[in-house]
């Protein structure tokens, strides 16, 4: 075995070889990986090898096509098959919701290059006779590039090519523990000797959990249990190859919630497994017995599916069955993949928590190989970066999570729902006087966070729909009381940070594209990365020359403390702390909101005393030691009051006894839409740039030292400066549309003149102006105000029309006021 190689992946399933693939194919061909066992041992050789693009997100869209691209191109340079089968899939609605998302996802499907298309009941009949008419089909949707691959093919075939390459494969070698060395390289000891490497990365699948604790992570993510079964051979189907005929597409139907795909003149029958019916597996180890082995028969958690099954295609009661396959594979508590840095450890990097390895095998292999070359992947894998959990996601969370998420699998899904197992888990003071107003309430970094206000407890009852609800006027009201009067909300889960030392303020300066505040003033900073992207965005507090107060998005709590960490200078002249879980946000505004808040504070809330973006300390009611910080996302005159978080109660007491009325996430997420203010991992993106988003407002080239302009150095100014001068990038515009019963939700298409020129990047209902609102990325042309585009929501092309800045108060007076 080599003693030292550049990167070291371990772990020899699917996921392992596309990333040492995917390596080599990117110019390093100085890696290795190290498999305990043999190739393919673990839950890849017993997977079903599906390939599916059906999903509501445009990078994740694009990552599950990458994957079907890349299998196409191993088995075009391997020469030989690899049993990929771009048969389709078929997904047929029995429910308006379901239809509802269908409709709805077809334009995000088309804005991310998806082939697919939908289908009327008489169509999906044609498409497959084998399934049964039914008068309860709403209709189906056909994704053409979807198939299957054979799992143990494509994995031998990328390891082969990037042994080929000049990387190397050694199996047999179980990796027993992992040192970090002071040059920063990492030691692995294995049964086979030790070697060290620049790059580890874990591609371990079921041993995950115990393997990362090595290195004193607890990962987020259990093998489940899956099984399928293989029937005798299907006459119909046997006859139909004999005409020359393709194979029937993979057919899902929630009806009886699982898969069905010809399998060798057999159906393969793959069902999902209900909440109460799901099992786990190794939930702390992997038995040592345990190898590449299939477990026990388990026909009881899946006779409701089978006996649906039969109902629908009939054809199942006819042959018997030939086999079951039954073994675990991970799952996390959404979904998605751990793939990208290890959160506190340099130059370690995990692709764990697969659901479904060999559809995120390519793309993962893909991007992470990127990422650790060259610093960042070619698509931005926020929604599957290990960091976007926080320290809540405990084992035990994590196991009813990903229960609830398995047992829902075939459920229709609505961009912003909400699943209730293992809730309420963190909440701050103020819950239970929230809950008796009528929160419906959500989450954020685990912690609970109001929605939106029910008239009472007893009528807060969660909703969700592609359409309207009786969320609707409750809503509505909580918007028009805080721009025509006051509100708050509840904000507390905010990511919040310390900065100090006598180098804080040349830090600070060299990570964030903008000007730092000066004393007792604010900014919006954005840190962004080599490339120019926006890689995170921070309210920006300066409490002294070298202090700061650092305030960011909830969900960016482990991640914003990870990147910062990793710069951190090393001769300790920065002193950096997370003291999110020590102090609460509670964000009053509206025209009244000074006429409120003076009434509770010492503070001189003039504008002379206290102008906009200005912060200063003091009382609100009895809390002392309160940040008062003139700034509000609702673009109303406003006051965030961060305060110790056992004063949380007291102020939202304060607050609710001066008469003022609660808001929630909708109300907010409606009048942040009012103002075209960009959301984090929407608008503010890693593969965005500020001047492509509308930001540019918030980059400083140049600053003023002692009277002379002099350049500043920040991180992603030279590609900053290059896209510049080259000018050829895309733009952020506001586009007005008509109110429908269904809105603009993200990532949907946009058209012009028949054509896709750019997609959504978040929209909705302004519960204000009573018309959609789209922000959305275009050509540079289309820009102007006026300019005449087309979005396709719900499968119906809405006209709509570019409006300058904002669709409210576009000169912020009323923040200013």
């Amino acid at each position: 075995m080599k003693s030292h190689a550049k990167v070291v992946v371990v772990g020899g399933g699917c996921v392992g070889a596309s990333i040492l693939y995917g390596l080599t194919e990117h110019g390093c061909t100085d890696a290795v990986m190290l498999e305990r066992t043999q190739l393919t041992a673990g839950s890849t050789w017993h997977a079903a090898g599906l390939l599916v693009t059906f999903v509501r997100s445009h990078n994740v869209s694009k990552m599950t096509l990458e994957t079907i691209r890349i299998y196409s191109e191993v088995e075009e340079k391997l020469g030989s098959s690899v049993g990929l089968r771009k048969v389709g899939q078929l997904r047929v609605a029995n429910t308006p919701e379901r239809w509802d998302e269908f409709q709805s996802y077809l334009s995000v499907a088309e804005a991310a290059g998806v082939p697919c298309k939908l289908l009327t009941p008489e169509e999906i009949v044609e498409v497959h006779p084998l399934l049964n008419q039914n008068e309860n089909i709403q209709g189906g949707i056909l994704h053409t590039e979807d198939g299957y691959v054979n799992p143990a093919d494509i994995t031998q075939a990328m390891a082969k090519l990037a042994r080929d390459a000049g990387a190397k494969v050694y199996q047999n070698t179980e990796a027993q523990s992992y040192e970090k060395l002071p040059n920063g390289h990492w030691k692995v000891v294995t049964n086979q000797g030790e070697i060290t490497c620049e790059h580890l990365v874990f591609a371990t699948g079921n041993y995950a959990r115990e393997n990362a604790r090595r290195v004193g992570l607890d990962l987020p993510c259990i093998p489940i249990v899956h099984q399928y079964w293989t029937t005798e051979t299907v006459p119909q189907l046997i006859e139909r190859k004999k005409q020359g005929l393709p194979e029937y597409p993979i057919l899902r139907d929630e009806d009886y919630g699982a898969y069905l795909r010809e399998d060798t003149g057999g159906i393969q029958f793959g069902p999902y497994e209900f909440e109460k019916d799901l099992k786990l597996f190794a939930e702390d180890r992997v038995p040592p017995e345990f190898g590449a082995d299939l477990l026990p028969e388990d026909f009881d958690a899946v006779e409701t599916q089978w006996e649906r099954a039969i109902e629908r295609v009939p054809v199942l009661s006819e042959v018997g069955i030939k086999a079951n396959t039954r073994g675990p594979f991970q799952m996390t508590p959404d979904e998605l993949p751990l793939a990208g840095p290890a959160p506190g450890h340099d130059n370690l990097w995990l692709a764990e928590g697969m659901p479904g390895g060999i559809l995120w095998g390519g793309t993962v292999g893909n991007q992470l190989a990127q990422w650790i070359l060259d610093g960042q992947p070619a698509i931005d894998m926020s929604e599957l970066d290990p960091r976007r959990f926080g320290d809540y996601a405990s084992k035990r969370w994590t196991m009813d999570k990903v229960r609830e998420t398995w047992g829902t699998h075939m459920e229709a899904h609505i961009p912003g729902e909400d699943r209730y197992s293992a809730r309420p888990m963190r909440t701050v003071g103020s819950y239970d006087l929230l809950t008796a107003e009528g929160a419906v309430w959500t989450t954020y970094n685990g912690y609970e966070f109001p929605k939106w206000f029910a008239p009472s407890p007893e009528e807060a009852i969660p909703v969700h729909s592609f359409r309207q609800t009786y969320a609707w006027d409750h809503v509505t009201e909580e918007v028009r009381a805080t721009r025509e009067e006051a509100g708050f909300i509840e904000m507390s889960p905010m990511t919040k940070f310390t900065v100090k030392g006598p180098g804080a303020a040349a830090w600070l300066d060299w990570l964030m594209a903008n000007k730092l505040p000066k004393v007792g003033r604010m900014t919006l900073s954005l840190m962004l990365n080599a490339k120019g992207g926006m890689d995170a965005e921070y309210t920006i507090v300066r409490d002294a020359e070298n202090e700061f107060y650092l305030v960011s998005t909830p969900n960016g709590q482990v991640y914003n403390w990870d990147t910062l960490s990793k710069q951190l200078p090393q001769d300790g002249s920065v002193v950096m702390e997370d003291i999110s879980e020590q102090l609460g946000v509670v964000a009053l505004a509206g025209p009244k909101s000074r006429e409120v808040l003076q009434k509770l504070t010492d503070n001189d809330l003039s504008n002379e005393a206290f102008p906009w973006l200005s912060a200063q300390m003091g009382e609100v009611g009895y809390a002392k030691g309160v940040r008062l910080l003139r700034v509000s996302y609702t673009g109303e005159l406003g006051w965030e009051l961060h305060h110790p978080v056992n004063y949380n109660r007291h102020i939202v007491d304060q607050l609710l006894n001066a008469g003022v009325k609660p808001f929630g996430a909708l109300a907010l997420e409606s009048m942040r839409l009012d103002k075209s203010y960009r959301a984090i991992n929407r608008e503010i993106c890693k593969d965005m740039t500020p001047f492509e988003a509308g930001l540019d407002r918030f980059v400083a080239f140049t600053q003023k030292v002692q009277g002379v302009e002099r350049e500043r150095e920040f991180i992603g100014k030279e590609a900053l400066q290059k896209q510049k001068s080259q000018g050829n990038y895309n733009s952020l515009v506001t586009i007005k549309l008509p109110f429908c019963d269904t809105s603009v939700i993200a990532y949907e298409a946009v058209y012009k003149d028949g054509q896709i020129v750019g997609r959504v990047t978040s929209g909705g209902f302004s519960y204000y102006c009573q018309h959609d609102i789209a922000m959305a990325l275009v050509p540079q042309e289309l820009k102007e105000p006026g300019s005449k585009l087309q979005v396709k929501i719900h499968n119906e092309l809405r006209d709509g029309e570019v409006i300058d800045i904002c669709a409210y108060d576009p000169t912020s007076v009323r923040a200013r006021a």
